[in-house]
């Protein structure tokens, strides 16, 4: 059993300006995106060129940032948005959604494949494997600010939490937990989002890395990362603390994360379906 350690989420300040650990991670995140974004554009399957790498990832910035914000405030936030319609714009205060960035992300891919005469799959083929580092970066920003907490675990890397007047340690001992006001530590907890790290960041990178180290059939990339990210992510729900807002949903254990997945790895399972059908048709190897 280890101690969650105490790791202050601002790491410094200038005036009213607060450089926070969690926004750091996001932009190592887009850096790393940037250059290996650079390193697949020099492919002859790339279709785009080194140039337009900048506008590109300036491209998915925006879908991660417009889509992730808008999605959290709509599916986890809505009590807060509702009582404050300015909530949405408070970004500072927290909350991210993938399955919103994911949605952004598609978007902003439709409309640069556009401008550019590429369909939509050509973008987020070659965008895919640039994505699960971020994804992990994000994790530990979110380990950092010790949210996204799973259940409590016999384990020997399970962590205890120390229960003060922080908000995210108010939220996860006395309504997510349902502690009482005199208890100074949680149980020991699975650090789910240290799994996530793990899973959706570092294997799902390996994964896509080596899966698109060669030319795949039109759509597969995109496939596998739909899939293997709606694996992932429905397996660790399953020691992952709900959120309060919706919290389980059915059957006293399916999450608003585990709904979210299931059309992932559906359409993940039916992209790959048809790449590799189209791949084998006599008009594809003519």
């Amino acid at each position: 059993m280890l101690t969650y350690p105490e790791i202050d989420p601002i790491i410094f300040s200038v005036g009213f300006l607060k450089i926070r650990w969690y926004g750091l991670m996001y932009v190592i995140g887009f850096l790393f995106a940037w250059w290996l974004a650079k390193r697949r554009s020099v492919r002859s399957d790339s279709p785009i060129n080194t140039e337009q790498v900048d506008d590109l990832v300036f491209y998915a910035m925006l879908g991660v940032i417009l889509g992730g914000r808008v999605g959290y405030a709509l599916v986890y936030g809505t009590e807060q948005l509702f009582s404050d319609p300015l909530y949405l714009f408070k970004i500072t205060e927290g909350g991210m959604s993938f399955h919103g960035g994911l949605a952004g992300v598609l978007i902003a891919m439709w409309l640069y494949g556009r401008k550019l005469g590429h369909r939509m799959w050509t973008m987020t083929d070659f965008v895919a494997p640039l994505v699960p580092l971020g994804l992990g970066f994000g994790r530990v920003g979110n380990f950092i600010n010790g949210e996204l907490w799973g259940k409590p675990a016999d384990l020997p890397w399970a962590m205890q939490v120390r229960c003060d007047d922080t908000w995210s340690r108010i939220a996860l001992c006395e309504r997510k937990l349902n502690l009482p006001p005199e208890v100074a530590m949680t149980p020991p907890l699975h650090p789910s989002m240290l799994y996530e790290a793990l899973l959706e960041g570092l294997v799902l990178f390996v994964i896509l890395w080596w899966y698109s180290a060669k030319p795949r059939p039109f759509m597969a990339i995109s496939g596998m990362f739909l899939l293997f990210y709606g694996l992932f992510r429905f397996a660790i729900e399953f020691v992952r603390l709900p959120d309060e807002e919706p919290g389980y949903i059915a059957l006293g254990w399916v999450t608003m994360g585990q709904v979210l997945s299931l059309p992932m790895i559906l359409a993940g399972a039916v992209l790959l379906l048809m790449a590799y059908r189209a791949s084998a048709s006599p008009a594809a190897r003519a």
